[in-house]
């Protein structure tokens, strides 16, 4: 009979669901998207409860599809957006709000009130990471101030807390298991990236009491086992790491000097720098990559808030496309003499600018500018984007890497795949599979299982893209893109 795992993958725009064995396939897929609601200008929630249907919903789905192939289900794999936080009743495990999306920047000027007292310093050495509304502790401290009675309720120990991997264990489990993994944890800015603990100074300073945490677990540990309905049976959850960390899990960057980019909504560049913890100077984040049996190996990463979401706004917005899949088309179509800049920053500016109150703007229209035009410039804000990202991690000392491992939606685009090598001076690599979030779910509850047969390293290659442009001209581009950015930050 065939061994398979049962993979989740949590994300911000969907849930989906597959069963995956040794050879990295992907089996039974089952989706549903999820919505996104936007009560004021900035803020972006969830609904938990449909997140938790579409869970089960997609993880059934999965389930049967692999019972009708005859597949032996051995465990679960949970990988989900990071930073994205939720609070709940912890006897009847009902969320007492919406939860607060990574997106949302409702507590930009909350963490700018902050910052101007000094408090970035302690809180970056600590955990890697910089005072934005981005990370999930002003979420918190606003949850528990502005919803009536959660501050009582939290003090009493009537509620938990949790990222999404954390509700989804604690659902999967009956309530029986109130546990995130390091990788999640290390997203929080409560969490000490060095003692590997939550920290009593930030929790202090950020005014959250230390009962609401969930327990912090190596990222091949035992979560649990499910409940019967998640997917016909009782499964063990041995590995649950989140989304960008997966990916790179996935895409076998095991090795100090490792990189991978992965194109969703956002992007996301992580850069594997072993079992030594780069701090940053120039606004990138160091970051716990993953926690295996107490060990724990850490990342460089740069975050950049609109890639793919870039595309549908393309769609859903202005109706240039009909389906994202055309923008490769149409972008081809473009003038090469229009220098049209589109600078993305519906959400804000991410690294290495971290600008919540900029916003995007389109430069250097003419009347010979339309849709194709445009269309270029969106693809190519996403290569810009993330050299901005590189430019930085090389400033910081990282260590060198020959390629680019890509993966994600927008990859799958050669225009703007072929656009990032020759910006980037640097070979990409593409794997055969794409969706490496889930696989690198599946991949590390194999691990937690201890699972004979199931491969370690980098997927085989599909495609590579070599950098094509002569350095003037790579020169130029990145100037112009610069003084782009440079028109819409806010200060």
């Amino acid at each position: 009979m065939t061994t398979r795992i049962l993979a989740l993958d949590q994300g911000t725009t969907s849930t989906r669901a597959v069963t995956i064995g040794p050879d990295l396939q992907l089996h039974g897929m089952a989706q549903e998207e999820l919505g996104q609601s936007y009560p004021k200008p900035g803020q972006v929630e969830h609904d938990p409860e449909e997140i938790w249907r579409a869970t089960l919903s997609v993880c059934k789905r999965a389930a049967e599809a692999a019972d009708a192939r005859g597949a032996e289900l051995r465990g679960i794999g949970i990988t989900n957006q990071r930073e994205t936080v939720l609070l709940w009743d912890a006897e009847t495990g009902v969320p007492i709000h919406p939860a607060l999306v990574w997106q949302d920047r409702r507590t930009a000027s909350l963490c700018a009130r902050w910052r101007s007292e000094g408090a970035e310093d302690m809180v970056r050495s600590k955990t890697g990471l910089l005072l934005d509304p981005y990370f999930s502790a002003s979420k918190i401290s606003w949850l528990l101030e502005e919803i009536p009675g959660a501050r009582t309720a939290a003090e009493a120990g009537r509620l938990r807390l949790g990222t999404v991997d954390c509700f989804l264990i604690w659902r999967m489990t009956g309530g029986q298991v109130h546990a995130t993994d390091a990788s999640n944890a290390s997203r929080t800015l409560l969490f000490n990236i060095h003692s590997q603990e939550w920290d009593e100074e930030l929790l202090r300073f950020f005014n959250i009491p230390a009962s609401l945490l969930p327990e912090v677990r190596d990222s091949n540990a035992d979560f649990g086992v499910t409940s019967a309905e998640i997917s016909g049976r009782s499964l063990p959850i041995r590995g649950v790491l989140g989304d960008q960390q997966a990916a790179t899990w996935g895409q076998g960057c095991l090795e100090p000097g490792s990189m991978k980019c992965t194109f969703g909504t956002g992007c996301f560049v992580l850069l594997n720098t072993g079992s030594r913890p780069i701090p940053s100077h120039n606004r990138m984040l160091t970051t716990v990559a993953w926690r295996l049996n107490g060990a724990t190996e850490y990342a460089l990463e740069g975050s950049v808030y609109n890639a793919g979401s870039t595309i549908q706004w393309l769609r859903d917005g202005l109706g240039i496309l009909k389906h994202a899949q055309e923008s490769e088309a149409l972008a081809a179509q473009a003038d090469p003499r229009s220098q049209v800049h589109l600078v993305p920053a519906f959400t804000g500016l991410g690294a290495p600018w971290w600008d919540p109150d900029a916003r995007g703007a389109l430069l250097g229209l003419t009347r010979g500018s339309g849709p194709a035009e445009i269309t270029l410039a969106a693809l190519e804000s996403v290569g810009h984007q993330t050299a901005d990202l590189l430019e930085s991690m090389r400033a910081d000392g990282a260590p060198a890497s020959s390629s680019l491992r890509v993966d994600g939606g927008l990859s799958s685009n050669g225009l703007a795949m072929q656009f990032l090598a020759d910006i980037l001076d640097l070979t990409l690599e593409r794997p055969t599979i794409l969706e490496t979030t889930i696989v690198g779910a599946g991949r590390m509850a194999a691990l937690g299982l201890d699972l004979p047969d199931w491969p370690v390293g980098a997927p085989p290659i599909d495609q590579r893209f070599s950098p094509d442009m002569d350095q003037e001209e790579r020169q130029t581009r990145r100037a112009a893109w610069a003084s782009a950015v440079a028109r819409i930050l806010s200060s």
